[in-house]
C-alpha cells in the first residue's frame, strides 16, 4: 500500500465520519471536547476537582456518540473521562423553525 493509498483511505474514513455526524448530531443535546476525543451527549456531568494544587476534571456522559473513525461502535451508553486538559461542553442549539426541504414555485 502506497503513502497516497493510505491517505486516499484515510481521506475516505473522514468523510465517512462526518456525514455520520451530520446524520446524528439532532439527536443530541451537548458536544463535548475534551484533549483527545469530540462527543456528543445527552447527558453531561462535569466535576472540578483540587488534589494538592492540581486541578483535574472528571467527566461522566450519557447516551454518547464518538468522533473516533477507527471504532467500530460510536454509539456508547456511559463514558468516564479523566483530564488535566481543558473540557470544552456546549449546548447544540435546537430551533422550533426547520428550514424548507424544497422551494415551492
Amino acid at each position: 500500500m502506497s503513502a497516497d493509498d493510505l491517505d486516499d483511505y484515510e481521506a475516505e474514513l473522514e468523510l465517512q465520519l462526518y456525514k455520520e455526524y451530520r446524520d446524528v448530531v439532532g439527536l443530541f443535546a451537548y458536544v463535548v471536547e475534551t484533549e483527545r476525543r469530540f462527543y456528543l451527549a445527552n447527558h453531561v456531568d462535569l466535576k472540578a476537582h483540587n488534589d494538592a494544587g492540581d486541578v483535574y476534571f472528571e467527566l461522566t456522559l450519557r447516551d454518547a456518540w464518538v468522533w473516533d473513525s477507527y471504532r467500530s461502535a460510536r454509539f456508547i451508553k456511559t463514558v468516564h473521562v479523566l483530564t488535566f486538559k481543558d473540557v470544552n461542553i456546549e449546548e447544540i442549539a435546537k430551533s422550533d423553525l426547520e428550514p424548507p426541504t424544497a422551494i415551492r414555485g
